[in-house]
């Protein structure tokens, strides 16, 4: 049923934004804990209100890499459906549409302690191009698309994706 006019769906997407950020053949991600396992992410995570994109994925690198970054041009977009994925008992309610962006570390920029880490994150991890097809990296899709230390071409909006 559809909330009253008015009223704020709380079921509604969240929108957010990630970083891309691939240096010297590694890319760099967010290990985090998940089903008792360590797992790799994008360094993003939500938007706030009256934050636009660029700037909810520059906070987030802050608060997550403990550095600045840089935002370049948008990579690709991707919705998650929690309830259709690898983690469906913590996700179940959980629907974001993710903003990815090309990033790189800014000028002398070094990844340090996260000052404000989320829930379940370990640390920060560069991760060798070579080995992604074997590393629990999410979106899953992404591992496939790294050939040669480049990301292929990828369609703009990739759609619900793991």
């Amino acid at each position: 049923m559809p909330p009253e006019p008015g009223k704020l769906d709380l079921r509604a997407p969240r929108p957010a934004a990630r970083a891309l950020i691939v240096s010297e053949g590694r890319l760099l991600a967010v290990r985090m804990r998940a089903g008792g396992a360590d797992v790799y992410v994008l360094p993003g995570g939500g938007q706030r209100f009256g934050e636009t994109l660029r700037e909810a994925v520059a906070r987030e690198c802050r608060e997550e890499l403990g550095c600045e970054i840089s935002v370049g041009a948008l990579a690709y977009v991707r919705e998650y459906v929690g309830a259709r994925h690898d983690f469906p008992g913590e996700h179940a309610g959980f629907h974001a549409v993710e903003c990815v962006f090309h990033g790189a570390l800014a000028p002398g920029a070094q990844v340090a302690a996260a000052p404000a880490p989320d829930p379940g994150q370990v640390g920060a991890v560069w991760l060798p191009l070579e080995r992604l097809p074997e590393l629990p990296l999410y979106p899953k899709y992404l591992r496939e698309h790294f050939r040669n230390g480049t990301l292929g071409s990828l369609p703009a909006y990739l759609g619900d994706i793991n």
